[in-house]
């Protein structure tokens, strides 16, 4: 069933999403507050957008034109609603394809960032997966692998652009691995975690096409507090 909610703590923005499917999640709203983000950029390219949480909070720090790509017909239908519902169709372009197939029809180093939150999980000879359900392409690697990707961001960002990922913390020797391979070079890393004394559940990660090398690890962020409220910082990303 389709509902129209407020993207969680913006007050100012509203949401289409279906109850049957993912309902946005937290990474969509860590991942726009931890991308590199400066005036001078023109272009972002927002991969695998879902119903468009990331390019709703990008609009919100930047005046960057945000094409958000959705492989999924009914998805993007919502991600092209919830662009419609907040007035945003001039800084906001949505499209219905596989960024696969896509790649090859945009210019080569377009632009200036790219973002994505992936599918976190590797398609092993044992996985039975419904290759077509929405949950599993929204999961698995099924139409879109980590090498795909950073081979896609080679071609289409500019020199120096950076992408942007939120992925999973036992992915990270991979995500290093194929960034290198691909002229990417990994530049700051954060992890999330639920609370303290917990181990990391998210990874956010940053490469920079034909960057310098040099990694910063940023301080630990704990999502929730004893409590289980949001901390004090997760609750800034929200205002």
């Amino acid at each position: 069933m389709k509902v129209t909610n407020y993207l969680l703590g913006y007050n100012d923005l509203k949401i289409v999403q279906d109850t049957e499917m993912f309902n946005f999640s937290l990474d969509s709203v860590l991942l726009p507050n931890f991308v590199t983000l400066n005036k001078n950029i023109k272009n972002i390219l927002d991969i695998g957008c879902g119903n468009a949480p990331i390019p709703l909070i990008l609009s919100t720090k930047t005046d960057a034109k945000i094409t958000g790509v959705e492989i999924q017909k009914s998805v993007y239908e919502m991600a092209r609603e919830s662009v419609k519902l907040n007035n945003l169709e001039d800084q906001i372009s949505i499209i219905n394809a596989d960024i696969k197939e896509l790649k090859d029809k945009l210019e080569t180093e377009t632009f200036d960032v790219i973002t994505c939150n992936p599918p976190f999980f590797e398609v092993k000879d044992e996985s039975k997966l419904n290759k077509n359900d929405y949950k599993t392409i929204a999961r698995h690697e099924v139409k879109l692998t980590l090498e795909e990707l950073m081979k896609i961001s080679r071609k289409l960002l500019k020199n120096n652009g950076v992408v942007s990922l939120v992925h999973r913390p036992e992915r990270l020797v991979d995500i290093l691995t194929t960034m290198r391979n691909n002229n990417i070079e990994p530049k700051k890393i954060r992890f999330v975690y639920p609370k303290k004394n917990k181990e990391a559940n998210i990874l956010l990660i940053e490469g920079t096409k034909n960057g310098k090398k040099g990694l910063k690890i940023y301080p630990p962020l704990y999502a929730h507090d004893e409590n289980g409220d949001y901390t004090k910082e997760v609750q800034e990303y929200f205002k």
